[in-house]
């Protein structure tokens, strides 16, 4: 009877350890997918984080970097740009008291005191009509009676004024070579062109 019983003992934790190996079996197949699956679940999560990350420094970086290029085309100046207050300030300084017959170089000045490109500009104040235009003025009907700061004006040839005659306004008067009384310097008929920034 004791070597029975001790026979069935053996066999009944035989059973129990096969049982428990096969539990422990069952669970480490069912278990390991699931624990696979949220690793790579885990793993994606933090790949899509990083890649936000990514994207949003990048989209920064380039929003700084339009950014950066828009400010930097607002304070170039363009080729034609030209400081009105620079012209009328180097034009009133440089006027003498009477006409040195120069007043085509003294606007001239001024105008390249400013930031204007005058280049292959003409000699007579006559022909200062184009380069004028190329420089960012626009031709108007004469406004003396309301003139801007900035314009300018040009007298053609007459038969005792071979070259003809060239001034801005400062904004409180008529200025060439010399500071004039007003704008009809000349005696008799004249033809006069009047020029504005536009």
């Amino acid at each position: 009877m004791i070597h029975h019983t001790h026979h069935q003992d053996h066999a009944h934790h035989s059973a129990h350890t096969h049982i428990v190996a096969h539990a422990h079996s069952s669970a480490s197949k069912n278990s390991g997918p699931h624990k696979h699956k949220q690793h790579k679940s885990a793993q994606s999560k933090t790949h899509k984080a990083v890649t936000a990350k990514h994207v949003a420094k990048t989209s920064k970086k380039k929003a700084h970097h339009h950014t950066f290029n828009a400010r930097a085309q607002a304070n170039k100046p363009s080729h034609n740009h030209i400081n009105v207050n620079k012209f009328t300030h180097t034009l009133a300084a440089s006027a003498r008291r009477k006409s040195t017959e120069k007043c085509a170089k003294h606007v001239r000045l001024a105008l390249e005191s400013a930031g204007a490109n005058v280049t292959s500009h003409p000699v007579a104040a006559a022909d200062w009509g184009h380069t004028l235009e190329k420089i960012g003025y626009r031709q108007i009907s004469p406004a003396f009676d309301s003139p801007r700061k900035g314009d300018i004006y040009i007298i053609g040839r007459t038969r005792s004024h071979e070259y003809g005659h060239i001034a801005g306004y400062t904004g409180s008067d008529w200025v060439s070579d010399f500071k004039q009384n007003s704008y009809a310097v000349y005696s008799g008929n004249a033809t006069y062109k009047y020029y504005r920034l536009i």
